[in-house]
């Protein structure tokens, strides 16, 4: 709605005109509303007076989190990192407490785009281009700092992701020097217990070959990432249909049913929601 300040409005009398000034009254401000009743971290999914609220509450730290959309075989959906972001950041913000999740970023460097390389060689992926990539962070971390956030965590759900997530932070915390606004970028989301295999074996789920030999059996997934997507959705892993075909496999360990996927899920996102604070309050302090 446009704002009138003042206008002029000619009345018409007698083939004559008279002008006069009319002062419209300045609209109310109610973009600070803060509605409430929606129960989520994201800032997509609040409105502007609920993200004022929050930070007036104290909720200042924020999640710049970096997904990916890649082929991730006969199965998986290509949007697996986002998807599993979607139910890892969210467990993450609720367990440090007074914490949001910014939009995440759905597109990342991939491989080359022409000639092709890396997942670009398969249909579906999207690719960003490494100075892309960094200008795209760089420009979500700036607006969040105008906004007055003060802990900016960036993680990354995919290897492709961390250097430009670490270059990002660095830049900015030099440039930002004596600034309130930090950046911190948590590699311990993606490296430590890496796709949660060390957990899972102690849950009794042993995937072939070992993850040490870095083999995945030609199929880029693996267990930590569909239960978790399946945590979102059990489509999103063709979970009804495999298991309806009684071949619901990943690297030699058999999933009996959607709900014992879904539970597992539950379990991975705590697990990398308690790996991931314990190291951002670490970050938080040095």
């Amino acid at each position: 709605m446009m704002k009138l300040r003042a206008c002029i409005l000619f009345v018409f009398i007698s083939n004559s005109f008279w002008a006069v000034s009319v002062h419209a009254q300045e609209p109310e401000l109610i973009w600070d509303e803060a509605t409430g009743g929606v129960d989520t971290v994201y800032l997509e999914e609040m409105t502007a007076g609920e993200i004022a609220a929050a930070m007036r509450d104290g909720f200042t730290s924020v999640i710049v989190a970096t997904g990916g959309l890649e082929q991730n075989g006969p199965n998986v959906a290509t949007g697996k990192h986002n998807y599993v972001l979607r139910i890892t950041a969210d467990a993450i913000a609720r367990k440090h407490g007074k914490m949001l999740v910014s939009s995440i970023v759905q597109f990342v460097p991939e491989g080359e785009i022409n000639p092709p390389t890396g997942h670009m060689n398969f249909p579906g992926t999207i690719s960003l281009r490494q100075d892309t990539f960094e200008a795209l962070l760089t420009d979500i971390c700036n607006s969040l700092r105008q906004h007055k956030f003060q802990n900016i965590f960036l993680i990354g759900d995919s290897g492709g992701n961390q250097d430009g997530m670490q270059n990002v932070a660095t830049t900015l915390n030099t440039d930002w020097a004596g600034d309130a606004t930090r950046v911190y970028y948590i590699p311990e989301y993606y490296s430590e217990d890496r796709s949660s295999f060390d957990f899972l074996k102690r849950l009794g789920y042993t995937q072939l070959p070992d993850e040490a030999t870095g083999v995945r059996n030609n199929i880029h997934t693996d267990l930590h990432y569909e239960s978790i997507m399946a945590v979102a959705d059990p489509q999103l892993v063709r979970a009804h249909t495999r298991l309806q075909n009684g071949i619901y496999e990943v690297h030699g360990v058999e999933m009996e049913s959607e709900s014992e996927l879904i539970e597992l899920g539950k379990k991975l996102a705590a697990y990398r929601a308690d790996i991931t604070v314990r190291a951002m309050r670490k970050a938080a302090t040095q």
